[in-house]
Order: C-alpha cells, then sequence, then structure tokens
C-alpha cells in the first residue's frame, strides 16, 4: 500500500459497521463486514457501468431498503442499480457469492481503502497524474456562496445515514 502503513489502513477499516445506499435514498444496504479486497477496477466495462474513469468496490452486504435493479452486462456478470434515480450500486459476478459494492455509495466512503487495481489494462494512460491536475477549490471557492445555498436548499440527495422513511 503505498503511502500508508497497513496499521494505518487497518484503522481506517476497523469500523464495525457501514451503511450506504442510492443518491435518492430508494435502496439502502448495510454491512457487519468487508471482505479484505477493496480495490479499484479500470476495465472498460466498469468505467462505463460506472460513468466515471474506474469504479471502486469492495463486498459483502445486507439489503435494508428496496431491491436494486439489474443489468447483465456479460454472461458472467450482473451490475446493479436503483431505478428511481440511475445509481450504480454493485458489480455481480455470478460465479461468485460476493457483491462488489461501489465505494462511492458508502455514506462514509473514506472510511473504506482500495488495497489494489485491477484491469490495469484499460486504465487511462493519464491516471497516475491526477493529483497534479490543478486544484480548482472547493464548491463554495468555485460557485460562490449563493450558487452553493441555492444547490443545497433545492438538494433531493437523501442524506448519508439511514432514515426510517423513504422518501423524506
Amino acid at each position: 500500500m503505498p503511502g500508508r502503513t497497513r496499521s494505518a489502513y487497518d484503522a481506517i477499516m476497523s469500523k464495525s459497521s457501514y451503511s450506504g445506499g442510492c443518491q435518492c435514498g430508494a435502496i439502502r444496504f448495510h454491512t457487519t463486514e468487508l471482505i479484505d479486497n477493496a480495490h479499484i477496477c479500470h476495465c472498460r466495462m466498469c468505467q462505463k457501468a460506472a460513468g466515471n474513469l474506474f469504479a471502486a468496490l469492495v463486498r459483502s452486504l445486507t439489503w435494508t431498503r428496496g431491491t436494486p435493479s439489474r443489468f447483465r452486462s456479460s454472461e458472467h456478470v450482473e451490475r446493479g442499480f436503483c431505478a428511481t434515480c440511475g445509481t450504480p450500486l454493485f458489480y455481480d459476478p455470478l460465479y461468485s457469492s460476493e457483491i462488489g459494492l461501489m465505494i462511492g455509495c458508502f455514506d462514509q466512503p473514506q472510511d473504506i481503502v482500495p488495497i489494489s487495481h485491477n484491469s490495469t489494462e484499460s486504465r487511462m494512460p493519464w491516471f497516475q497524474d491526477i493529483l497534479h491536475i490543478r486544484d480548482a477549490g472547493t464548491s463554495e471557492q468555485i460557485d460562490g456562496r449563493r450558487k452553493v445555498a441555492e444547490v443545497s436548499a433545492s438538494n433531493r440527495q437523501h442524506p448519508d445515514h439511514d432514515t426510517d422513511k423513504w422518501p423524506l
């Protein structure tokens, strides 16, 4: 783990409970165990499924609200998403009982540290330089206080914690 010691990784990953869900809150999940395999997948299928440069995945869960929709992206894999808001939620290899959850869907994604890169043949050639790209600032610095307040007032995103009812 470049940049981190094993003890720093263990401290971050030592929580006993994790929860998360989709952007609108129709789908929620919970787990008390994360398998030690959090990773970043650069394969072209994950790029397209996540609509991003890569998918950050980890496994193990219980669905606590809603039932995700599924798309069979290949003979061996189904991808899960929220049919209401479209949030990509998981990668389900049909040959295994372990589902890979999108790390960004967790309420506290900073608590889940990837330990490897997979399918690097599809990694963007400039990926290793991403930390050297100009930092344009925070949302408030870029858009100004007024615009951030307007966006916050109209925000339909579910909060990053479990709620008793949905929609809010």
